[in-house]
């Protein structure tokens, strides 16, 4: 067989790869999709952002629901720390509700981002924020920012006794073809001299208590849906968002009717959650997509329609 290139993992690769392996060695996954019928939901979107002067892009929306969604079943927005040796097992349930999200950098590259508090953010704030990270994204080395978490990890992999698990990240991060590549000499003074609050950061970086993957912002004419992802470790759920899609949908009086449906997989660890946590879950959304007028209760009065302060 011909080779037409080959490449040797970066940091951002190896920490995907190191991170999905763990997922899927360790994490008894299972997974449920839920089918949104969005289109009274849809058409309600479109209309307040053409009546508010700032714009709600449909992902962050979403991620509203889903966090109002975690409200209703806070065991979904949990850690687990298990000892299967041992059959040991604890489960932190948070109270912040802090979403790590994979997005798209501006030269291409995927960088998962900690969303942090959005238990208390209206879909204004939560805009915001979103706004301010990319813009802080565009300043941003990856390879930099992923390295400065991965030293983080390691040093608690060390105090925690994990020490041939260090030597071996240090080895394959620091020694022959697979050597990471970080900035250095002038060129490192000149990005740390950049503002933190300019740049991201590993605190912008570091896990989030769950993850929302909205693959249907990447490729908006797709048919499928997600059926399974993996869950990042220690966090007990994951959320993997579509594409709006026309479907047939048997509608009140038997009727066939063409609806835009939001298909959304939930993945969650059998070993903290059992399927009667993620109802509540499911049922909360069940009650904003049949009532989604509630979406401008989610919105700032000062920044209403520009023809009712006019």
């Amino acid at each position: 067989m011909k080779t037409l290139k080959t490449e040797h993992f970066g940091i951002q690769r190896k920490i995907v790869a190191n991170m999905t392996s763990e997922s899927w060695r360790e994490i008894p996954h299972v997974s449920y999709m839920y089918e949104a019928d969005v289109t009274e939901l849809f058409a309600l979107y479109k209309e307040m952002n053409s009546e508010y002067s700032t714009k709600i892009t449909f992902n962050t929306l979403i991620l509203k629901i889903i966090t109002e969604g975690l409200k209703a079943a806070p065991e979904m927005n949990a850690h687990i720390n298990f000892n299967r040796r041992l059959v040991r097992g604890q489960i932190n349930t948070f109270e912040n509700i802090n979403i790590s999200m994979p997005t798209i950098l501006p030269n291409g590259k995927m960088m998962t981002v900690n969303l942090r508090n959005f238990e208390s953010r209206d879909l204004d704030e939560m805009t915001a924020y979103i706004n301010d990270v990319n813009r802080r994204a565009k300043n941003t080395n990856l390879d930099e920012a992923l390295f400065s978490v991965s030293f983080n990890d390691t040093i608690k992999a060390l105090k925690g006794g994990h020490i041939l698990k260090t030597i071996y990240r240090l080895l394959g991060s620091k020694t022959g073809k697979h050597k990471v590549k970080t900035l250095s000499g002038k060129e490192k003074r000149a990005y740390e001299a950049i503002p933190e609050t300019e740049r991201l950061t590993a605190y912008d970086l570091e896990q989030g208590t769950v993850t929302v993957s909205n693959i249907g912002s990447t490729y908006l004419g797709q048919k499928g849906a997600m059926a399974l992802l993996e869950i990042v470790p220690p966090q007990v759920c994951a959320f993997g968002v579509g594409a709006v899609q026309k479907k047939p949908v048997v509608a009140e009086g038997d009727k066939i009717e063409v609806r835009q449906i939001l298909p959304i997989c939930i993945a969650f660890d059998h070993r903290a959650l059992d399927f009667g946590e993620i109802v509540p879950f499911m049922k909360k959304l069940d009650e904003i997509f049949e009532n989604p007028e509630i979406i401008f209760s989610w919105r700032k009065d000062t920044r209403r329609l520009k023809r009712i302060s006019a």
